[in-house]
């Protein structure tokens, strides 16, 4: 009887760390998945995406801006540098 006795407890104890094993790890993944932390890959895109748009039309802007104003200018100023007729 003492021999039964001893492997019942034997097998609760290992039952029991058994449980606190699975506990932990659970409680570790809930707060891995419940985690908001770090950055993931559609907010990566939509900032790459942000980025490329704003230089897209910063660049538009420049060429409409060089095409329309400075060239234009920058022309005649250097036609009349060089008119030595007068």
């Amino acid at each position: 009887m003492k021999k039964l006795k001893n492997k019942v407890s034997a097998l609760c104890a290992r039952a029991e760390r058994a449980v606190i094993s699975l506990q932990h790890r659970f409680s570790r993944a809930t707060r891995i998945l419940a985690g908001s932390s770090g950055e993931g890959y559609i907010d990566t895109a939509i900032k790459i995406l942000i980025a490329v748009v704003l230089g897209a039309l910063l660049l538009a802007g420049l060429y409409a801006l060089f095409g329309d104003v400075v060239m234009p200018t920058l022309k005649q100023r250097i036609q009349e540098m060089f008119n030595y007729a007068g």
